[in-house]
């Protein structure tokens, strides 16, 4: 059974409300499923899984596919990580270094497919 879609109008105001001081729960996790949900559009494959938890998660990047068990590419980070990346404010080798990412394995670099909002929603 597919996943439900989050629509454009929906998920693109949540992110618009994320960059609000105080957006509500509700809000943050629609924003990073609604992101995560264009990740995994924009690289379909089951490589590497992308983690922002409580809200989300996601496989992507095409590749030998992860079944059972920690997958051998993971990244991790907090939503509002997760978020500014999406939306182009913050730098994917810069959230690296600063120790705000855990990427782990051979093709956990995402920073390819970042932002993914193509800095409409930039800061």
């Amino acid at each position: 059974m597919a996943r439900a879609q989050i629509p454009d109008s929906d998920g693109l105001a949540a992110v618009l409300a994320t960059r609000g001081e105080a957006p509500t729960r509700d809000q943050k996790a629609m924003a990073v499923r609604y992101t995560l949900q264009l990740l995994a559009e924009r690289a379909p494959g089951n490589t590497v899984e992308v983690r922002v938890p409580p809200f989300g998660a996601t496989q992507c990047i095409e590749g030998p596919r992860h079944t059972r068990g920690t997958p051998p590419n993971v990244v991790e980070m907090t939503a509002e990580v997760w978020l500014d990346l999406a939306r182009g404010v913050l730098d994917w080798d810069d959230a690296v270094q600063a120790g705000n990412v855990y990427a782990s394995g051979q093709r956990a670099d995402i920073g390819g497919l970042l932002p993914l909002l193509r800095g409409r929603f930039a800061e």
